[in-house]
């Protein structure tokens, strides 16, 4: 399977500009999957009660049409209405308009996310193409035990807005996760500047020993890589260090 990261800067509150921004990214991907960052269509914020957001079947509504267009799987995270407060909803869309969500489980109580969003409490599994995927968002890829296969996926799917104070915090943990989990990571981050961070970019695609696949730097664009589920169940079988794993009880 292609994957496709689209990295770009996207423009604070700007939501119409970024959607076609990443329109002509996943148009070049040419990807069985392409992935968009977190908060893809207005740049991270946690004061999303003045942020003109865009309605979330609007926004699904944009996703299914993209993603038949070209042909691809589609997935990044955004800004979502959740009864009195908001949610950091991932959403997986197929190119036949099937969709899935996972709202972040970890909210970013440092920069005070958790505020105003809901934690997402349902850990989500979608299947496509012959590979099993974990989604998460951002500040989630810290957690291991949230993060731990219990032989039940493949690869990870990672969203992030992640400052470049922390890169180094970003690049080991992607590498860190695949290697725990035997299996692939598929991280993709933004780049430029909102009002309060620096964005250096840094997404990559890492294989179930820790080896990156393809590494971005700080521009936009499309950084591609395949992920091939022979290989990773041949390693499982050769390397089972998924057999001595702790058992334990997620509350």
């Amino acid at each position: 399977m292609k994957v496709a990261l689209c990295q770009f800067s996207m423009e604070w509150e700007a939501a119409a500009r970024n959607l076609r921004r990443a329109e002509e990214l996943v148009a070049q991907a040419g990807a069985d999957l392409a992935l968009l960052p977190e908060m893809f269509a207005t740049g991270f914020v946690t004061e999303p009660w003045r942020t003109a957001l865009p309605d979330e079947e609007e926004l699904l509504a944009w996703m299914r049409r993209t993603a038949r267009r070209y042909a691809t799987a589609l997935a990044g995270s955004a800004v979502v209405r959740s009864g009195d407060r908001f949610a950091n909803r991932f959403f997986f869309v197929r190119p036949a308009g099937g969709a899935e969500r996972y709202d972040k489980r970890h909210l970013f109580s440092i920069g005070g996310e958790d505020a105003h969003f809901v934690a997402g409490r349902r850990r989500v599994v979608v299947e496509y193409g012959g590979l099993r995927f974990l989604p998460l968002v951002c500040y989630d890829l810290r957690f291991p035990v949230w993060c731990r296969c219990h032989s039940d996926y493949d690869a990870i799917l990672c969203v992030a807005s992640w400052p470049a104070p922390r890169r180094e915090v970003w690049r080991t943990l992607l590498r860190a996760r695949a290697i725990e989990n035997q299996c692939y990571v598929v991280g993709v981050n933004r780049t430029g500047d909102d009002p309060w961070n620096h964005y250096a970019g840094d997404s990559a695609v890492v294989d179930f020993k820790g080896t990156p696949l393809c590494e971005a730097d700080a521009s936009e664009g499309v950084f591609t890589a395949r992920l091939d589920r022979e290989a990773l169940d041949r390693f499982r079988t050769k390397f089972p260090a998924w057999r001595d794993a702790d058992d334990f009880l997620l509350r």
